[in-house]
């Protein structure tokens, strides 16, 4: 308590040097929270995209060429059949689960009294594990659905509470662009909640109910257990072999788009990664800058008090005494101040962090190990910032000391 009441009434008579020292120093350790915190909502906000669909899948989209190739013109539109969807199902053995896709956006729906505008896609049974929907109730497409082209509907949970209200719809009719359908399965996406105001229905169903014929919009399948190098020779095996069966050049990227999740996903995770370094680098930076403005600040302070050091060591005072008044000086301005933005920065996290609303960023938080720790090498570098000054006032020769002015 007597140290304690000491440093108290030495900070007391420079009021606003110690409350701008401490500043500096709960503004590093504040901002390196935040910083991390924003980094970690980015990076869950970004694992929740692909959360929507299987990491180890490859998606084929093709559209318009824009190169002409072997006599052809560029502008001829590529359009993918039931064929195709075969084709790949049967040529390549590192399909696991496929499945084709015919869509459409934002088409009128309504249940009983209730309408509202919602998308649809026909899809085979194995869509289910391609996009991640977890069965609520019911039962997802089969493959008898498929072969018949049943007229039955899976929905979103999303879909549900807005136009069902609420009610469990299973076993009952809901009308798609004038067409009635039975609902057979309600289905939740951890994801994106956009993807549960989705409806499914057999692919064999909509392309005959909604003027499809053979088309299919898009075609997907799960690679397995495989490698980032491996999923890459997959993706190129494809891309060549529908450049060959539909007759334009492999380096046509507009005629076809083959996405490998597995490698967007490294791709995303690589910039993430150099978005933490550069995260902690200012933090870091930051914390030095306000540990550098202690140690600054504790040579002046030893400065003014040379005459009350001497008088110290005249009266018998130890060099160890002196180190360590000073020392405890430095480590109680860092600590108290090093806390306070500590409390500040997770305060401020946990406050707006349910608030922000974004697909791309979400509930941002920081690993409180961490933050702590960080606090506590703060508070380290503290006292060794005030060692220096401490040794300086230590080394003072009492009769150098008196003679001060």
């Amino acid at each position: 308590m007597e140290v304690l009441n000491e440093i108290l009434a030495t900070m007391s008579k420079n009021k606003l040097r110690t409350v701008l020292t401490g500043l500096s120093v709960s503004w590093g350790i504040f901002m390196l929270v935040i910083l991390l915190g924003a980094g970690n909502g980015l990076l869950n906000g970004i694992s929740d995209q692909f959360k929507d669909d299987a990491l180890n899948s490859i998606w084929i989209r093709t559209d318009i060429t824009s190169m002409a190739y072997k006599g052809m013109n560029a502008g001829r539109r590529i359009e993918m059949k039931n064929e195709d969807f075969d084709h790949v199902k049967n040529n390549f053995n590192e399909v696991e689960r496929i499945t084709a896709r015919f869509a459409s956006w934002s088409v009128p729906v309504k249940f009983k009294n209730e309408f509202g505008n919602y998308s649809y896609r026909g899809v085979h049974p194995d869509h289910q594990y391609l996009e991640n929907s977890m069965m609520v109730h019911g039962r997802y497409i089969n493959d008898e659905d498929i072969k018949e082209s049943r007229k039955v509907a899976v929905v979103g949970q999303a879909l549900v509470n807005e136009l069902c209200k609420g009610e469990n719809p299973i076993g009952q009719n809901i009308e798609i662009s004038g067409v009635v359908y039975k609902v057979v399965g309600i289905f939740k996406d951890d994801g994106n909640e956009r993807e549960e105001r989705v409806l499914y229905m057999p692919i064999s169903t909509a392309q005959r109910v909604y003027g499809g014929g053979r088309t299919v919009s898009n075609i997907m399948f799960t690679t397995g257990d495989i490698s980032l190098e491996e999923s890459r020779i997959i993706a190129d095996k494809v891309r060549l072999d529908f450049a060959k069966r539909h007759q334009f050049s492999p380096e046509d990227t507009r005629a076809i788009s083959v996405r490998n999740l597995l490698e967007n996903f490294q791709e995303v995770t690589n910039i993430l990664g150099g978005v933490a370094i550069f995260t902690w680098f200012i933090g870091i930076m930051t914390i030095i800058a306000g540990i550098v403005g202690v140690s600054n600040i504790m040579f002046i302070v030893v400065k003014e008090r040379t005459k009350e050091i001497g008088i110290r060591k005249a009266l018998g005072a130890t060099p160890n005494s002196i180190v360590y008044m000073v020392l405890i000086e430095a480590l109680f301005v860092t600590g108290v101040f090093g806390c306070l933005g500590l409390v500040a920065g997770i305060m401020l996290l946990e406050g707006i962090g349910p608030n922000i609303q974004s697909d791309m960023f979400a509930n941002p938080e920081v690993d409180l190990r961490i933050a702590f720790l960080t606090t506590l090498v703060l508070i380290i570098a503290g006292g060794i910032a005030g060692y220096f000054p401490a040794r300086k006032a230590a080394s003072i020769r009492p009769i150098e000391a008196l003679r001060d002015e």
